[in-house]
């Protein structure tokens, strides 16, 4: 009888066991049969061949190179990514050596066409400087709308100092140039300048000051006089168009008060208002808002023919403050005496107040002229895929007051560079590439370079 029973047993353990590898080896066919309908991490370096696929290929393959290319330009962008980080990283290494003045060095960068070369590694001793330098004189702006101190650093160096208004994560509704600058935006813009390879953006950088020891003591009196303590924090309204008293001033935080320092240009400009400028008045257009052939007429001044240098680099700045949503441009300064002068990118703090908005009537000088730089076209097509986004909150994080963006704005960033792209693509549709695109010289534009 108990002999018997280990038969059954047996038999039972047996039937169990091969129940287990019938289960076993569908499970191993199923698997299988996902893995020809999803491409494995090894089949990456096939991604150049799938360009070769035409539609007869089966649906099959068509969904194993879909697959593979999403994955080769992932790797692509981070490969762009790291290069870019790498090249416009600060390094502390690199500091100037203390018997040489970070501003003559500074100066010296400032020509025509640039605020500063590609590649400085001696910036990060002068941001160092701007941040951290003694205050040896304080006194109100000579101009502009928005609160902000002239100081003036031993050494004789003099900044404009903008007061921090909102938190970083505070969304500015309503007009796309409405509320007061945002001092950070001022950092995120000359820092997107150098990445974009425009650097027509004055250097600047965050920095904390204390108001009772760093600026009272050494404070005109038309600036002293200003002063007012509101809950127990030290204030000040300064003056300028919308200073309206103390009701308008800005705070600290007891006596610390953050801001953004921007290095002074010391060259004579020349004032110009802008072809695409606003109202600024309710219910009522500008002419470029109504008429789609606007540039048309832009294209009959005399600085603008050609087209000329000056309308491209307007269409520059376009795509640049659209970027950071920067609706505010209504007017813009070149340098006097030099000639061919860069538009400069002055005035950057109505940036950064909407990451859910994306004002397109900002690209106007672009989709109304259809006209860019090749450099521009290329830099573009280097920072998409979320390039961008990833290499300004690297170079960012060295900043004083990081972060200086929110990962939305950030996002916002990415997500603009793609919207540019399709308004290129829209214009070459309607014109052709060669019409479209200026500073060419030999080089040949082939259609596999326009994928957007």
């Amino acid at each position: 009888m108990f002999t018997g029973m280990l038969r059954i047993r047996r038999r039972k353990h047996l039937a169990t066991f091969g129940l287990v590898c019938i289960i076993m080896f569908l499970l191993y066919e199923i698997h299988q049969l996902r893995n020809l309908d999803s491409p494995e991490e090894g089949r990456r370096e096939a991604a150049p061949e799938s360009r070769l696929h035409t539609n007869n290929d089966s649906p099959k393959t068509q969904k194993l190179s879909k697959g593979a290319k999403k994955k080769s330009r992932s790797s692509e962008a981070d490969d762009i990514a790291w290069e870019l980080i790498e090249k416009y990283r600060l390094m502390e290494e690199d500091r100037l050596p203390l018997d040489v003045s970070p501003w003559q060095v500074a100066g010296k960068w400032v020509n025509a066409r640039e605020i500063m070369p590609d590649f400085v590694p001696e910036l990060v001793s002068v941001l160092k400087a701007m941040a951290f330098e003694k205050v040896i004189h304080a006194d109100i702006a000579p101009r502009g709308t928005q609160l902000k101190l002239l100081l003036t650093f031993k050494g004789g160096q003099k900044v404009l100092f903008k007061p921090k208004w909102f938190e970083r994560d505070q969304v500015i509704a309503g007009q796309p140039y409405a509320g007061q600058d945002r001092h950070n935006g001022e950092i995120a813009a000359f820092h997107l300048s150098r990445i974009l390879g425009f650097r027509k953006t004055p250097i600047a950088v965050g920095r904390y000051l204390n108001l009772e020891t760093e600026i009272i003591p050494v404070a005109a009196p038309r600036l002293l006089e200003t002063f007012f303590t509101k809950d127990n924090n030290t204030c000040f309204y300064g003056k300028c168009y919308y200073c309206k008293g103390k009701e308008s001033g800005a705070c600290a935080k007891k006596t610390i008060m953050e801001g953004t320092v921007v290095l002074w240009i010391a060259h004579k400009m020349q004032l110009f208002r802008h072809p695409w400028s606003r109202t600024y008045i309710q219910n009522k257009k500008a002419k470029w808002e109504v008429e789609d052939k606007f540039c048309d007429r832009v294209l009959q001044i005399d600085m603008y023919k050609g087209p000329g240098v000056r309308l491209l680099d307007i269409i520059d700045t376009a795509i640049f403050d659209y970027l950071i949503g920067n609706a505010d441009r209504h007017h813009y300064e070149i340098f006097q005496y030099l000639p061919d002068s860069m538009l400069i990118m002055l005035d950057n703090g109505k940036s950064f107040g909407n990451p859910y908005h994306d004002e397109r009537s900002i690209l106007a000088p672009l989709y109304q002229c259809c006209l860019l730089r090749w450099a521009t076209f290329e830099r573009l097509r280097l920072l998409r895929n979320g390039v961008m986004g990833r290499v300004l909150e690297s170079i960012l994080s060295f900043d004083p007051i990081s972060p200086v963006l929110t990962t939305l704005h950030l996002r916002a960033l990415d997500r603009r560079v793609a919207q540019i792209m399709l308004v290129v693509m829209q214009c070459i549709k309607q014109k052709g590439e060669s019409k479209v695109f200026m500073e060419v010289g030999d080089k040949v534009i082939s259609k596999k370079h326009l994928d957007p």
